[in-house]
């Protein structure tokens, strides 16, 4: 069977209000604006995007179950959820296949409780603190993971 030419494409609690909430923080793009990017970036390499976005974590953890069948990687923000879910750490894991963290503000230099990722461990690529257009590098270097 051949690997699938599509990517997931997750983003977490509160990215729905991308360019609204702390435009200083997170930049005045939308989530469209992200959905895009991430399609054009992945259909450069000739790969389709399947987006979800959720302010609930047992939907993300579906969407990241149903992947395994039909999807060759995940690019994720888990937003808040970075910091606090061993669930989704878990089911980013659990399908076995290749996940580019990203996120929009440097967490690292944000409050002490952001520092730590949950998803960290089970990335193979981690694009942190280039704005949206993180979205799009984290997108180009999974799919080097995936071609190289």
């Amino acid at each position: 069977m051949s690997t699938p030419r599509r990517l997931l494409l997750v983003n977490g609690p509160n990215l729905n209000l991308l360019g609204i909430r702390e435009p200083d923080v997170y930049g005045r793009e939308t989530l469209g604006d992200v959905e895009e990017l991430v399609s054009r970036t992945a259909a450069a390499a000739g790969y389709e995007v399947r987006p979800v976005q959720s302010n609930h974590e047992g939907v993300l953890i579906d969407a990241i179950h149903a992947a395994r069948t039909d999807c060759a990687g995940i690019v994720i923000n888990p937003g808040g959820l970075t910091h606090t879910s061993v669930a989704l750490r878990d089911a980013l894991s659990g399908v076995a296949l290749p996940v580019a963290e990203v996120h929009i503000s440097d967490v690292m230099a944000r409050e002490p409780f952001r520092h730590h990722s949950y998803v960290a461990d089970v990335a193979v690529v981690h694009v942190v603190g280039r704005g949206v257009a993180g979205y799009a590098e984290a997108t180009r270097e999974l799919i080097a993971t995936l071609t190289g």
